[in-house]
């Protein structure tokens, strides 16, 4: 099992923006995106969000938590009476992953918090309240309190506490089960493409070290080893049912050499490709 620490050496987001929207009227957003993280928080109201072209209802308690490139737009109504709280923030790194990325189950952006929701809703309103006061040293007091938040949001998400209080995180089995069979979906509907680990990791919002140890937990072979066997065996049936030639049937799978195709297959089936028939 895998797990990363935080502590104050590492950890120093940098806050982009504190913007506390108080009822702004009907109005629509754009269908945008960003390059960093963005939490939408509804302290109050309802409104409607499209997220990745899909529609949802998003109610008080609800935080939204827009990784980079995440299309979204939200459209409010004269009923909403929406009260939103959002932040930008931007160097966040979690040793594992991705810069300025936080993994949420299943990728999903909305988080309906339970053991940790009064904790983090009152240190929104510390946020509200000293934007609003600008006393003297307001912005340490805002980065220290979203830093606090994102502390919050991670022992909620991410984080368990160990005997000794220490906050880890962890993969759970069935997290680890998700990610792998996220990765072996992106192999074989991309099999035909060029394919590597950093193409795979980048695709999963992680890193290659830490994809090839899941992956090889999970699966017992590399995640290139696995994408040789799905391209070989496709390549197998292409030989057997299609009939195609071996250089055809090499560039068809991924290869556009055909002699270090062949070589692979036949250490594989013990057979060269063109004794497939």
């Amino acid at each position: 099992m895998c797990y990363t620490g935080i502590s104050a050496q590492s950890f120093n987001p940098q806050i982009l923006y504190v913007f506390d929207a108080v009822n702004r009227g009907a109005m629509e957003t754009q269908y945008h995106s960003h390059d960093f993280i963005e939490l939408s928080i509804i302290i109050d109201g309802f409104v409607e969000y499209n997220i990745e072209k899909e529609c949802m209802m998003i109610n008080k308690g609800d935080i939204l938590l827009f990784n980079p490139g995440v299309y979204h737009r939200e459209f409010i109504t004269e009923e909403s009476d929406l009260h939103e709280l959002h932040i930008g923030i931007t160097n966040f790194r979690l040793e594992g992953f991705k810069k300025n990325f936080i993994l949420t189950k299943d990728n999903f952006p909305v988080i309906r918090l339970k053991r940790h929701a009064e904790e983090f809703f009152n240190c929104c309103n510390d946020i509200i309240e000293e934007q609003k006061n600008n006393a003297l040293g307001y912005d340490l007091v805002l980065k220290a309190l979203v830093m606090k938040l994102l502390v919050i949001l991670l022992r909620e998400t991410h984080f368990k506490e160990s005997v000794k209080n220490t906050v880890k995180y962890s993969f759970e089995s069935t997290d680890k089960q998700n990610l792998v069979k996220s990765i072996i979906d992106f192999m074989n509907e991309n099999y035909m493409n060029e394919i590597s680990l950093d193409k795979i990791a980048k695709n999963m919002y992680l890193s290659p070290v830490y994809i090839s140890k899941i992956f090889k937990e999970e699966t017992g072979d590399s995640p290139i080893n696995y994408l040789i066997k799905i391209r070989l065996e496709k390549a197998k049936a292409l030989l057997e049912m299609e009939r195609l030639p071996v250089k055809l049937a090499a560039k068809s799978v991924g290869y556009e050499d055909a002699y270090y195709f062949s070589k692979l297959f036949k250490k594989y089936y013990g057979v060269s490709p063109s004794k497939v028939s």
